[in-house]
């Protein structure tokens, strides 16, 4: 299904009221052969929910009605670790999780979200479509999960703050920044000077709003679906590091489907995700402008400052120790020597 500009907006962003409302059932009487529920922490406006309800239609339709997914947005089901061990223990069966996120259960999927790594999508594509994400991919299956197709798009993530604008890597000193749990964004902050404090994402709102933090840092999509502009007075287009999402099956779930069928969800999943980039790509390119008509003051930060100063600090020396030579290597293939 092709949006134009002003369907796939009004689609994307006016919420869950939005989302495509399909109606494929089975003949009445015949229950679903497999029933799954599918979990994601974003806002139902959110691209990920609007795509990811468009696979689970296309799913149905082609399994007849046999296979039945039923999603639930913004954490319904509950935080982001909650939904890992859930999906492990097949209590989930699907769920969309950010690379950074997930690297603290599989420390290799957070390689992606290297500081300054890669500085355009097209280096991005380069390498989660090439040996990089095969990689990643085969350590999420040794960790007991599969991967559904390659990765979504999260975006290039940008700092904002409620306090004071940040314009250069010395205006982090003592700043007090909320990050997800993941410890490759945590030490990023902390080699910058910075006191970064990890919360669900569930929590953000009201810790911006309260002043527990004096700052976030997120993709513009998600500063946006989840109204953060609300409670943060300052965007600094810092795009420190890149986040993809990956969708997550449990192991033993898709393993229980027919062949045919795991090609089913395999090949709706991986064409929501290439729509999903592209809905990414477009809000991305005007999300900035519409931020600062809700009232952010907008701040084009230089990044190759930040890049120096990170680059002078033992953040790369540390990360390449801990993913080891060999993914590294893959990873330094697309983004040449880091540090």
């Amino acid at each position: 299904m092709t949006l134009s500009p002003t369907l796939r907006r009004r689609t994307l962003l006016t919420g869950a009221a939005a989302l495509p409302a399909f109606a494929i059932l089975t003949r009445r009487g015949e229950a679903a052969q497999f029933t799954w529920k599918m979990a994601t922490g974003q806002a139902p406006s959110h691209p990920v929910n609007v795509r990811a309800t468009e696979a689970i239609a296309k799913i149905k339709a082609a399994t007849s009605g046999a296979l039945d997914i039923k999603l639930y947005p913004a954490a319904q089901l509950g935080t982001d670790p909650q939904l890992i061990a859930q999906t492990r223990l097949n209590g989930i069966q699907i769920m969309n999780m950010a690379s950074s996120v997930l690297a603290t259960t599989i420390p290799a999927a957070g390689i992606v979200n290297i500081g300054y790594a890669f500085l355009s999508p097209t280096d991005v594509w380069k390498a989660v479509d090439g040996p990089l994400g095969q990689y990643v991919a085969a350590q999420i299956d040794a960790h007991g999960m599969h991967q559904l197709g390659a990765s979504w798009e999260n975006g290039f993530r940008n700092l904002t703050s409620g306090t004071k604008p940040v314009k250069g890597p010395a205006d982090l000193h003592n700043f007090k920044i909320r990050v997800p749990p993941a410890p490759i964004l945590s030490s990023m902050f902390a080699a910058f000077g910075a006191a970064p404090t990890s919360m669900d994402f569930s929590e953000v709102y009201t810790s911006l709003e309260n002043h527990v933090v004096d700052g976030q840092e997120n993709p513009l999509a998600i500063i946006a679906t989840a109204k953060l502009y609300a409670v943060q007075k300052y965007l600094s287009m810092t795009r420190h590091a890149w986040d993809g999402y990956l969708i997550i099956a449990s192991k033993t779930a898709f393993a229980q489907l027919p062949a045919k069928w795991q090609q089913v969800v395999t090949e709706a999943f991986s064409a929501a995700g290439r729509a999903e980039r592209e809905d990414i790509a477009g809000l991305s390119a005007s999300l900035s402008k519409e931020l600062v008509a809700k009232g952010m003051q907008l701040i084009d930060v230089d990044t190759k400052a930040f890049q120096s100063a990170l680059a002078k600090t033992s953040y790369y020396a540390h990360w390449k120790q801990k993913f080891g030579p060999e993914a590294w290597g893959l990873l330094e293939k697309t983004t040449g020597k880091l540090g």
